[in-house]
């Protein structure tokens, strides 16, 4: 099980969108990086290649390291670790912080 899953409410800690919140998009590689769409732009120039495709100055978001982002918890609203327990024979994320399930 993941510390961290797709759909999840994360906070960056580091680099240039430190402090921003969103929901990751997608996990890219084995658990090493995360995409949250609209968060870590970068410019890209884009040669021509069709009528569909102009060219140009295009904006892209880049994946986050795990390690430069913290969950975010719904229920105390801070940024936490996540942990784990056993409920009925399922293991379940909790927060470090209130103890609650996530």
């Amino acid at each position: 099980m993941r510390k961290l899953k797709k759909g999840d409410t994360v906070i960056i800690t580091a680099g240039k969108d430190k402090g921003k919140k969103g929901k990751i998009e997608k996990i890219v590689g084995e658990d090493k990086k995360i995409l949250l769409p609209g968060l870590n732009k970068y410019k890209r120039h884009m040669k021509k290649r069709d009528e569909q495709h102009p060219g140009g100055i295009i904006d892209i978001s880049k994946p986050l390291s795990v390690s430069a982002v913290a969950l975010f918890c719904p229920k105390c609203n801070l940024p936490t670790r996540a942990g784990f327990i056993l409920k009925k024979e399922k293991k379940v994320r909790i927060c470090r912080k209130c103890k609650a399930e996530i």
